[in-house]
């Protein structure tokens, strides 16, 4: 039970540093302040739950305290029920502005004018903080929240109202010295949702005044290790070096995922004495299990057809196409968090890797009738020769259906086959698995532990290669047995199963697929084939 006062490891909402662990919010942005002291506009962007808020939160503070500037920030979320009313909008983010004003307890020459001054609909929001930079004794810095929440004309009255006002600054108008626009998105989409033509963006973009676009980035395992180091210091409950470690390899860093983890081994699962990597590990699963918020929120987002086109490539390790379309995309992708920022192009670490691939083959699981049970040794050992007979069963009755049933049709074979092993090994047993665009496969680690003979922890490890020989390919033995020699090589096995699925036109009719052969990897590993 956490003492009355205690601090914990928050996952909900912005943190605080009276009640959460929190690492300070100006080192994770420091450039922010200095566009700030150059009175630029700009935009902060990073996906959801990764410090946005609490850092913009906590620099408008700092910069208020020091007594030239009256930094507020305040959330646009309000106006998304306006739509492309700009009026009704223009109208929400006011009173938004004022109650976020009236909320930092400022004395009232700090405060925004009230009432506000009268002006036509589209020129009230730029005419209020006229009226307020006129009156206030400082230079005024604005930070606008969820700004993704505004939407077609609303999105485009606002962006001109700031870009008319930011160029009527040095003639001596008043008005922000610096503005933030702050969300999902980096500065090309709102240019190009605030009038860039055909999807590009020039000089007739509203926003086009902005400085550049700033990507809150995540914690390096340095700053895990501080973050973490504070409940270490609060409580004297430490971190295993070994934990941290995990926890970055995990998560790469994703703040929330970071505190989450660390939630739901302290407060959650109750552990007492030092945190280990195999504590992380259980953590993790939990996590995945319990499909939280956040990851609810990430995978709802799979079947967007900008998001599918992105993915369907990485899950099925082939090319994409290279268009100016999937550029955009892929930066859409990119913003959500779901790719990594920089190549290879894959998931952005192994926690989204392995929902992604959980929540598509859920509605395949829903098909695998077979006892998980059934595949238990008598010495407790996973029987996985008898888990791909019965793939083998279960792909010539039903394979055809379901890939004709799923949405990421390229990578189907995967998906179907991942969903099977989940189903039967995630009772007793966890997989790993690693995947990317290009890489014409897929790697499958299970382990399995088990008792050994003196009553200890041990656990079985088992590799898996899939690949898909595709139409016009030659077939894709050759290169399959020589990447699954290096991949065993780097797990230390002197053995594992090449699964290569037949796409082809030609391939065999559906119930004479499912042959096992024997063969021989460049450095010599016997290994087993499965043609499906």
């Amino acid at each position: 039970m956490r003492p009355p006062g205690a601090k914990y490891f928050n996952t909900t909402g912005p943190c605080g540093p009276r009640h959460h662990y929190m690492l300070p919010p100006a080192q994770r942005l420091p450039e922010a302040r200095v566009l700030i002291e150059m009175d630029r506009y700009f935009v902060l962007h990073a996906p959801r739950q990764t410090g946005k808020t609490t850092t913009l939160d906590a620099l408008a503070s700092e910069l208020t305290a020091e007594g030239d500037i009256a930094a507020l920030m305040f959330s646009c979320e309000r106006a998304e029920s306006a739509g492309d009313d700009y009026a009704a909008a223009e109208e929400i983010l006011l009173d938004s502005l004022r109650e976020a004003a009236e909320r930092t307890g400022w004395p009232a020459e700090l405060l925004p004018p009230d009432p506000r001054p009268e002006a036509p609909a589209g020129a009230r929001f730029g005419s209020a903080l006229t009226e307020w930079c006129r009156r206030c004794p400082r230079r005024v810095v604005l930070f606008m929240d969820e700004i993704d929440a505004l939407q077609g004309n609303s999105l485009v009255s606002i962006l001109s109202q700031l870009r008319h006002g930011h160029n009527a600054r040095p003639g001596g108008h008043p008005f922000p010295a610096s503005v933030v626009l702050c969300g999902l998105r980096g500065l090309r989409d709102y240019e190009v949702a605030s009038g860039g033509e055909s999807g590009r963006s020039n000089s007739g973009s509203p926003f086009n005044i902005v400085a550049e676009s700033l990507r809150l980035g995540d914690f390096t395992a340095d700053e895990i290790a501080e973050l973490y180091g504070q409940h270490t210091q609060a409580t004297g409950q430490e971190f295993a070096k070994d934990a941290v470690d995990r926890v970055f390899e995990l998560t790469q860093g994703q703040p929330w995922l970071v505190n989450a983890l660390a939630y739901e081994v302290v407060t959650e699962m109750g552990v007492t004495g030092t945190i280990n990597a195999g504590q992380v590990e259980d953590a993790k699963e939990r996590l995945i299990r319990n499909r939280a918020t956040h990851l609810d929120a990430l995978v709802a987002r799979l079947h967007e057809p900008r998001v599918k086109r992105v993915m369907e490539p990485v899950v099925a390790g082939v090319f994409p196409p290279m268009d100016l379309t999937f550029s955009d995309d892929l930066s859409y992708a990119r913003d959500l968090g779901l790719i990594k920022q920089k190549p290879p192009l894959e998931v952005a670490n192994p926690i989204y890797r392995e929902v992604v691939l959980r929540v598509l083959g859920d509605p395949t699981e829903q098909y695998v009738m077979a006892d998980p049970r059934s595949f238990v040794l008598p010495d407790d050992r996973f029987d996985l020769p008898r888990l791909l007979q019965e793939f083998v069963v279960f792909w010539r009755e039903h394979g055809e259906v379901l890939i004709q049933q799923e949405g990421y049709h390229e990578a189907a074979c995967q998906i179907i086959l991942m969903a099977f092993l989940h189903r039967l090994v995630n009772g007793g047993g966890q997989l790993d698995r690693e995947y990317a665009a290009g890489t014409k496969r897929l790697d499958v680690l299970v382990r399995w532990p088990y008792p050994g003979p003196e009553g200890d922890r041990l656990v079985q490890r088992e590799a898996m290669e899939l690949k898909v020989w595709r139409a016009g390919e030659n077939d894709p033995l050759p290169d399959g047995l020589a990447q699954l020699d290096r991949y065993l090589d780097r797990l230390t096995l002197s053995t594992g199963v090449l699964v290569i699925f037949d796409r082809r036109p030609e391939a065999p009719p559906w119930k004479e697929r499912g042959a096992f052969e024997q063969a021989v990897t460049p450095s010599g590993r016997q290994v087993t084939v499965l043609r499906a």
